[in-house]
């Protein structure tokens, strides 16, 4: 978990360390990141790294943190009291839009590609929700996948999800 050393850093110096890390973690897997790029790129001594952060991992979940924040600002998370199909397409599509303008688009496609499976992020409770919104979550996160790795398949994945919501709002055929 951050420290609070860092969040008590001055705005220029944490952006100064926050880019660092967008570049190490755009550039390499997690699996293969090192400390020594991020140090060296943020002009930090390397023990001052640990007092910010536990390791690598916890800097990665940080930063992946912060690009989600930032992308999900101008997403409307607000879920109506009816399952409406569009919404959700409505909700992929911002996303997708946000991270193509944000200089975030890299680490989301590395994180998407190689770390995904590496970082432990509390996974849907299919106990908490419906059927449906449970089996949209789901969707709607693998449509984003495809899309940002595969981004020349959007307008066939885009249908593709708009006919599966359809189906699951009992207005289409399979």
């Amino acid at each position: 978990m951050v420290s609070t050393t860092f969040t008590n850093l001055s705005d220029e110096k944490q952006t100064k360390i926050r880019k660092a890390l967008l570049k190490e973690f755009t550039d390499q897997p997690l699996a293969t990141a090192q400390v020594a790029p991020i140090v060296k790129t943020a002009g930090i001594a390397r023990g001052a790294f640990y007092k910010y952060f536990d390791d690598l991992t916890d800097a990665y979940k940080y930063l992946y943190g912060v690009a989600m924040r930032d992308i999900h600002s101008d997403v409307n998370n607000e879920v109506g009291t009816e399952f409406d199909p569009q919404f959700y397409l409505d909700q992929v599509e911002a996303f997708i839009k946000g991270a193509r303008d944000s200089q975030y688009l890299g680490l989301i496609k590395m994180h998407l590609m190689k770390n995904e499976s590496l970082i432990s992020q509390g996974s849907i409770d299919p106990n908490t929700v419906s059927s449906r919104e449970w089996a949209t979550m789901i969707l709607s996160h693998e449509a984003i996948k495809q899309i940002m790795i595969e981004p020349q398949n959007e307008s066939v994945v885009m249908k593709k999800f708009s006919e599966t919501l359809n189906l699951l709002a009992g207005k289409g055929n399979a």
